[in-house]
């Protein structure tokens, strides 16, 4: 798996472009001023102390994986710091994260995977108006993100525990509409095929859909293409490490796969 996964990236950064090899003017200003945007933000300081007290935290909990696992790690039992090395998004990512949010400005965001809440916090952060709502399946996991997000001053943030199967569909039927989502778990072909579609009635011309680890397994790469050839979305932008999904009425179908 981790030679696929290898050969994956070194064919992605073979056959990716960046913004100069872009010629649709949505996605090069969308990679120009988001993507590729790496000057420093005041928000990142605080999440990113917030990062290395994990990093630092030995203290143990019992993981509830209702996903398809870790690559790196099968223990039920691990140190606070151990998921903050394996499973957290790395502040490269994460901070784009947070900058494509800040870019769709949305009124609501939904996450699938809070894990310790890391990339819940730049969500928050990046669009303090929105209403957030994170969603994660361990229990212990979440108590540390809980945790996490009062010592950094969140009042935006809904955490709700459970399966996301049982809560995302009410999530989503609470909604008026979707504005952005970012999926980041159960990184299953069927469970996020599932995902898209129960968005699907509730996505508009703004909205933005974040698939996570889209070259994670055969089956995620299977369940992208399919995501792709929908035809409800317009434009996706593949950056390997995230897939992104819009849904942009009266632009020609379109798919970019972006260094980054």
């Amino acid at each position: 798996m981790i030679f696929n996964f290898i050969s994956d990236y070194l064919k992605h950064r073979f056959t990716s472009k960046s913004r100069h090899g872009t010629h649709s003017p949505f996605v090069y200003k969308l990679t120009d001023e988001v993507i590729y945007d790496f000057s420093p933000k005041n928000d990142y300081k605080s999440i990113e102390a917030q990062r290395k007290k994990l990093f630092n935290d030995h203290s143990e909990v019992t993981v509830t994986d209702l996903g398809a696992g870790s690559h790196l790690n099968k223990n039920r039992v691990k140190k606070v710091s151990q998921i903050a090395k394996n499973a957290l998004k790395n502040p490269r990512l994460a901070q784009l994260i947070y900058r494509l949010a800040k870019d769709n400005n949305p009124k609501n965001i939904i996450e699938l995977g809070t894990c310790l809440g890391i990339t819940s916090a730049y969500l928050s952060k990046a669009v303090p108006d929105a209403d957030v709502i994170t969603v994660e399946g361990c229990p212990q996991t979440a108590k540390v993100a809980y945790k996490n997000f009062q010592e950094l001053d969140l009042d935006n943030v809904e955490l709700q525990v459970g399966n996301f199967d049982l809560l995302f569909p009410e999530i989503i039927e609470r909604a008026d509409r979707l504005d952005f989502v970012y999926i980041d778990g159960n990184h299953r072909k069927q469970a996020t095929i599932d995902y898209f579609n129960w968005c699907l009635p509730k996505v508009h011309e703004g909205s933005l859909l974040i698939f996570d680890d889209i070259y994670w397994s055969k089956g995620m790469k299977e369940a992208w293409e399919e995501i792709k050839s929908h035809p409800d979305v317009t434009v996706t932008v593949d950056l390997f490490w995230i897939g992104l999904v819009y849904f942009r009425k009266g632009q020609a179908k379109e798919h970019f796969k972006i260094k980054y």
